[in-house]
């Protein structure tokens, strides 16, 4: 089982205390649209961004607006709060990466946001032929349910157990997906520790670093540039994600 994941333990008290900055984030990436502009256009390929637990798509809206100004095919989920897999979730989402990779002609990347990084690691690995690559915005995908400070949440919201994995939706929730993979974390993530939000590095998959809360990753200046800029590879070309120059200052080195 990897890192340790029925040991780790979630977030201190602090750090979740310390997520009512998410709203300030919010604002610092309005503040940072003009920069922001200043990240490479995509190539308008279909983009799915999945949001987190108890959340809906009107929390990645922002970050949604944000890839559709640099010419991507942008959906939501489109089904209301996310209240885990309860029945028919599972089939909505495979049926949605299936139709917007039938439109568009083209295959579709995967954005997900805590537990919607979750279900975007278990589609990829569903429909490899169809996904472009995956990016999680502080998924604990690496540890067990009760290293986060939200397994009950999950359970009351879905009235599963917290630890119960579905086989036949994409296996192991930690074997990285056969896709171009990078998962974006926060070590001040005050809902789930950071180590279970990392990716083992590979000639397909990478951690990027960014500080920020959990509740605000969404919308963070570095973590949405950070998006931005793993969308505009061209597809079959994917490199880890550049920390030279500037970016050494906004991107800590994440195996520091």
């Amino acid at each position: 089982m990897p890192l340790a994941a029925e040991t780790l333990r979630p977030p201190s008290r602090t750090l979740m205390l310390l997520e009512g900055r998410a709203i300030h984030e919010l604002g610092a990436f309005l503040g940072a649209l003009p920069l922001l502009s200043l990240a490479p256009r995509g190539d308008g390929h279909p983009v799915l961004v999945l949001p987190g637990l108890v959340a809906s798509d009107l929390s990645t809206r922002p970050l949604r607006e944000f890839l559709s100004s640099k010419g991507y095919a942008v959906s939501g989920w489109r089904q209301g709060r996310n209240l885990g897999l309860r029945a028919g979730v599972q089939q909505a989402m495979v049926d949605l990466v299936q139709d917007m990779n039938d439109s568009h002609g083209r295959k579709v990347s995967l954005v997900g946001w805590s537990l919607g990084g979750l279900y975007a690691r278990q589609l990829a690995k569903m429909m490899p032929e169809r996904v472009r690559q995956v990016i999680t915005l502080g998924s604990p995908f690496a540890a067990g349910p009760k290293s986060t400070n939200a397994w009950q949440v999950y359970e009351i919201a879905s009235g599963r157990r917290a630890e119960e994995e579905d086989p036949r939706f994409g296996g192991s929730l930690a074997s990285a997906p056969p896709v171009p993979t990078t998962a974006i974390f926060s070590r001040t993530d005050g809902i789930c520790a950071w180590q279970g939000c990392r990716e083992q590095a590979s000639a397909m998959s990478e951690s990027i670093e960014v500080e920020s809360s959990h509740c605000g990753m969404g919308h963070h200046p570095a973590a949405v540039y950070a998006v931005a800029d793993r969308l505009a590879q061209r597809e079959g070309e994917w490199a880890p994600f550049d920390r030279g120059g500037w970016r050494a200052m906004v991107y800590p080195d994440p195996d520091r």
